[in-house]
């Protein structure tokens, strides 16, 4: 298999992005879009044998990419900037595009199609949901992969998955303190990892500020742990109420490998959840 080429640059600024925009820079959402022209007549790339050209707008879709076997990945918001509106233009934005057989998109980033009219590309506009639990990334990845004709490869990747995901799981449960699954309180964006951890979820919060009511609320519960989402974070979420919290990632880093974020979060659930 050819290596992975993954090549950052910045975003194009196209419209100032509401404040909503902002706020989800965390989340996913669901996607059926663009189910038509899937075959091979409407793809070139997969009519051809040849692996797609796929432009991402940011890490966490070019992880979805690469697990379903795309080698040809270029990302365009860099892992480290999480706010899309924080970008000046450039060029090779356009260029890239112009380039791609796809261009995968998140449906809180308004901005995808536009950068698409904007290069002039017939490339495949492509809504990812991004979701990092494991029956939806699964999902995804595999829709993906129907797309790109690299069906074999995304096998491959989710057998991988399957396996590292359930040694995560029984790591972390035969860290619960006492051998009981620990109460938490979850931001509405990292429910995925309350599951890593066979934890049990008490409540949840997000991607709003928890207001004093929410906190006297979710307080009360007593949870061990607060599953904070590092990419949208409001500060210390459960102030007084004696819970850890736990700085959970949702995006991968430039290396778009998406075992690397359960690692992460497994890591950092392990270390919360020890004496």
């Amino acid at each position: 298999m050819a290596r992975t080429r993954v090549r950052t640059t910045s975003l194009l600024p196209l419209l100032a992005l509401s404040t909503a925009l902002a706020l989800v820079a965390g989340c996913g959402g669901d996607s059926d879009s663009d189910a038509a022209g899937d075959d091979k007549a409407s793809n070139p790339a997969k009519a051809g044998g040849q692996r797609p050209v796929v432009v991402v707008t940011t890490t966490w879709e070019g992880a979805f990419a690469k697990a379903a076997g795309a080698e040809d990945i270029k990302v365009i918001v860099p892992q480290s900037v999480h706010h899309a509106p924080d970008y000046d233009p450039k060029p090779s934005d356009l260029a890239a595009v112009a380039k791609a057989d796809f261009v995968l998109y998140a449906p809180f980033e308004p901005y995808a199609a536009k950068i698409r009219e904007a290069a002039g590309s017939k490339a495949k506009l492509v809504e990812v949901n991004l979701d990092n639990d494991p029956e939806k990334a699964g999902a995804e990845v595999a829709r993906l992969a129907a797309m790109f004709g690299t069906d074999e490869a995304a096998r491959k990747w989710k057998a991988g998955f399957d396996t590292e995901y359930a040694r995560l799981n029984g790591e972390l449960k035969a860290a619960w303190p006492g051998g009981q699954s620990p109460a938490v309180v979850n931001q509405v964006f990292t429910g995925w990892s309350a599951k890593l951890a066979g934890a049990t979820s008490v409540g949840t919060y997000g991607p709003e500020a928890v207001t004093p009511a929410q906190l006297a609320e979710l307080s009360a519960k007593k949870p061990a742990l607060v599953l904070d989402n590092a990419h949208m974070s409001t500060g210390t979420v459960l102030p007084g109420s004696g819970a850890r919290q736990v700085k959970i990632v949702n995006y991968p880093g430039n290396d778009l490998d998406l075992l690397t974020v359960y690692r992460n979060a497994a890591a950092e659930l392990k270390k919360a959840m020890q004496p």
